[in-house]
């Protein structure tokens, strides 16, 4: 048998059959402008940044974005849960609805009711002469522990608590349970133990081995303050869980936007 004779190659290619990179070829390696022997990629990406490292734009195209953080979703399913039971209760309390009549006779009801130096402690504990400091000597831990953020973050949202209570109690001025004045509705000082306190827990229970002790801590005040105020007869039980309510909704936030900064900081310190 005789064999198809191959094609020869022309005078100018360097060798037989060796095939040659087009210019124009995705694979093709040039030098840069500068002649200094860099690798050229054609996608315009240096040669050592991997492909599943570049971001990508809002419509899913290479682009040079970081993707934007979003709130977890149930955050903020938990803080509308709050603020709509507090909207509800308030509703109760301007339109003088049905939950008025079982509020204040079971407010009445208890009103009066166990050891009065007890109670009258408990109670204390929401005036912001206790409260207050209680979360200072948090926010100057945090502070000297270089979570300055976190500790402002945590004064402002004890600022909020008088910018959110004074214009409703203005606005709804609800009468007190033993007393023809009005204004007791929400309850200004389970809203200040409740801030105050779970604010401090959240500065604190980074450098806590169980953090969630401080947890128990903030909520076990609260309710303290809550169960003394009751008892005293200085609000009804609808002014107590409605305080709860709206403290709550700020501390989540409170607590999301300090782990955030968390993670920043310590995405930024190098590693040894």
């Amino acid at each position: 048998m005789r064999e198809t004779p191959r094609p020869q190659g022309t005078a100018g290619d360097a060798g037989p059959g060796l095939p040659q990179h087009r210019p124009g070829s995705a694979s093709a390696h040039t030098t840069g402008a500068s002649r200094s022997g860099t690798p050229h990629r054609s996608d315009g990406r240096p040669p050592h940044t991997p492909r599943g490292a570049r971001h990508t734009d809002p419509t899913g195209h290479p682009g040079t974005l970081p993707p934007v953080p979003r709130w977890p979703v149930l955050l903020l399913s938990r803080v509308a849960a709050l603020l709509a039971v507090f909207a509800l209760v308030t509703w109760q309390v301007v339109a003088d609805g049905p939950l008025l009549g079982p509020d204040e006779r079971l407010g009445l009801a208890l009103a009066g009711r166990g050891p009065r130096a007890l109670s009258d402690l408990f109670a204390d504990l929401g005036n912001m002469e206790v409260a207050v400091p209680a979360l200072a000597c948090a926010a100057l831990v945090a502070w000297l522990r270089r979570d300055r953020r976190e500790a402002v973050y945590a004064a402002l949202a004890m600022v909020a608590v008088p910018v959110l209570v004074v214009p409703l109690k203005l606005w709804t001025d609800r009468q007190g349970p033993l007393t023809e004045a009005t204004g007791y509705y929400p309850s200004g000082h389970t809203a200040t133990a409740a801030v105050a306190y779970g604010a401090a827990a959240v500065l604190l229970a980074p450098y806590v081995r169980r953090s969630w002790m401080m947890l128990v801590a903030a909520v076990l005040l609260t309710a303290a303050t809550s169960i003394g105020l009751v008892l005293r007869g200085y609000h009804w039980p609808l002014d107590v869980l409605a305080s709860w309510c709206l403290a709550g909704a700020v501390l989540l936030v409170l607590g999301e936007v300090s782990s955030r900064s968390r993670r920043r900081s310590s995405s930024r310190t190098p590693s040894c």
